[in-house]
């Protein structure tokens, strides 16, 4: 039979876990945040319909009660009627279904 650790080893023991544990989950939900920054650029970029889209700002992050992130996206009309005017759009992307929609907002200007 092993002999129980005495309270000041299993202690320690325990510290040491708790410390880590909070670092490591940091570190992964840092990467998981960029990870996600890319996903809803990628996705609004692309829903925006512009050419040569590009993100305005930063990704702004609504809280999990809403579950949209939001980002405006600049870039150029491709209808030839447009002329290849610059245009703004606004898109959501829902977290839950990983989707994004996109609608313009060249009123934002």
């Amino acid at each position: 039979m092993q002999p129980i650790p005495s309270a000041p080893v299993l202690l320690a023991a325990l510290s040491g876990l708790a410390l880590a544990s909070p670092l490591a989950a940091l570190a992964s939900s840092a990467d998981a945040w960029a990870a996600h920054h890319q996903e809803v650029t990628r996705a609004c970029m692309e829903a925006s319909g512009l050419v040569d889209a590009r993100l305005v700002g930063s990704v702004i992050i609504y809280d999990d009660s809403v579950g949209s992130s939001a980002a405006l996206i600049a870039g150029r009309y491709p209808q030839a009627a447009m002329a290849g005017q610059e245009g703004l759009s606004l898109c959501l992307f829902d977290r839950r279904s990983r989707t994004a929609q996109a609608a313009p907002a060249d009123d934002w200007r």
